[in-house]
Protein backbone atom coordinates (compact mmCIF):
# COMPACT_ATOMS: atom_id res chain seq x y z
CA UNK A 1 0.00 0.00 0.00
CA UNK A 2 2.89 2.40 0.73
CA UNK A 3 4.30 2.01 -2.80
CA UNK A 4 1.11 3.47 -4.31
CA UNK A 5 1.44 6.62 -2.19
CA UNK A 6 5.14 6.95 -3.02
CA UNK A 7 4.48 6.91 -6.76
CA UNK A 8 1.67 9.49 -6.49
CA UNK A 9 4.26 12.28 -6.03
CA UNK A 10 5.97 11.58 -9.40
CA UNK A 11 3.87 11.97 -12.54
CA UNK A 12 6.50 11.35 -15.23
CA UNK A 13 10.15 11.93 -16.07
CA UNK A 14 10.82 14.79 -18.48
CA UNK A 15 12.98 13.60 -21.36
CA UNK A 16 14.15 16.52 -23.48
CA UNK A 17 17.51 17.54 -24.86
CA UNK A 18 18.03 19.98 -22.01
CA UNK A 19 17.19 17.43 -19.30
CA UNK A 20 19.46 14.87 -20.96
CA UNK A 21 22.34 17.35 -20.73
CA UNK A 22 21.53 17.90 -17.04
CA UNK A 23 21.95 14.16 -16.39
CA UNK A 24 25.70 14.61 -16.95
CA UNK A 25 25.71 16.71 -13.76
CA UNK A 26 23.79 14.07 -11.70
CA UNK A 27 20.47 15.91 -12.15
CA UNK A 28 17.13 14.33 -13.05
CA UNK A 29 13.92 16.20 -13.95
CA UNK A 30 10.43 14.93 -13.06
CA UNK A 31 6.96 16.34 -13.62
CA UNK A 32 5.23 16.42 -10.22
CA UNK A 33 1.73 17.34 -8.96
CA UNK A 34 1.04 20.90 -7.88
CA UNK A 35 0.71 19.88 -4.21
CA UNK A 36 4.22 18.35 -4.10
CA UNK A 37 6.86 19.89 -1.87
CA UNK A 38 10.59 19.39 -1.43
CA UNK A 39 10.54 17.37 1.78
CA UNK A 40 7.98 14.82 0.55
CA UNK A 41 9.71 14.52 -2.82
CA UNK A 42 13.07 13.88 -1.21
CA UNK A 43 11.71 11.10 1.01
CA UNK A 44 9.79 9.46 -1.85
CA UNK A 45 12.68 9.56 -4.37
CA UNK A 46 15.09 8.12 -1.83
CA UNK A 47 12.69 5.27 -0.98
CA UNK A 48 11.69 4.42 -4.56
CA UNK A 49 15.07 4.59 -6.31
CA UNK A 50 17.38 3.98 -3.28
CA UNK A 51 19.63 6.98 -4.02
CA UNK A 52 20.83 9.95 -1.94
CA UNK A 53 19.23 13.28 -2.86
CA UNK A 54 21.40 16.33 -2.23
CA UNK A 55 19.14 19.14 -3.45
CA UNK A 56 15.73 19.71 -5.07
CA UNK A 57 14.72 22.75 -7.13
CA UNK A 58 11.04 23.18 -7.99
CA UNK A 59 9.81 25.22 -10.95
CA UNK A 60 6.14 26.16 -11.26
CA UNK A 61 5.01 26.70 -14.87
CA UNK A 62 1.93 28.92 -15.05
CA UNK A 63 -1.14 28.48 -17.25
CA UNK A 64 -0.92 30.29 -20.57
CA UNK A 65 -3.15 31.17 -23.50
CA UNK A 66 -2.28 30.30 -27.09
CA UNK A 67 -4.13 31.01 -30.33
CA UNK A 68 -4.70 27.82 -32.36
CA UNK A 69 -6.68 27.95 -35.59
CA UNK A 70 -8.14 31.31 -34.61
CA UNK A 71 -9.35 30.18 -31.18
CA UNK A 72 -7.86 31.00 -27.79
CA UNK A 73 -6.84 27.83 -25.98
CA UNK A 74 -5.67 27.51 -22.38
CA UNK A 75 -2.58 25.36 -21.86
CA UNK A 76 -2.48 23.80 -18.41
CA UNK A 77 0.48 24.70 -16.21
CA UNK A 78 2.53 22.16 -14.31
CA UNK A 79 5.24 21.83 -11.70
CA UNK A 80 8.63 20.24 -12.34
CA UNK A 81 11.34 19.19 -9.93
CA UNK A 82 15.07 19.16 -10.71
CA UNK A 83 16.67 16.61 -8.39
CA UNK A 84 20.42 16.63 -7.74
CA UNK A 85 21.83 13.24 -6.74
CA UNK A 86 24.99 12.37 -4.86
CA UNK A 87 28.05 12.10 -7.11
CA UNK A 88 28.35 8.66 -8.69
CA UNK A 89 24.64 7.79 -8.34
CA UNK A 90 22.06 7.76 -11.11
CA UNK A 91 18.48 6.75 -11.88
CA UNK A 92 17.76 4.57 -14.91
CA UNK A 93 14.68 6.13 -16.52
CA UNK A 94 14.44 3.49 -19.27
CA UNK A 95 13.06 0.89 -16.82
CA UNK A 96 9.94 2.99 -16.24
CA UNK A 97 8.24 4.16 -13.09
Amino acid sequence: MDKIHLYDKILSPMLTEKTTNLSEHNKIVFKVPREANKTNLKKNIEKIFKVNVIKINIINKQNRKVVKRGKKVNIQGYKKAIITLKKGQSIDLTTGI
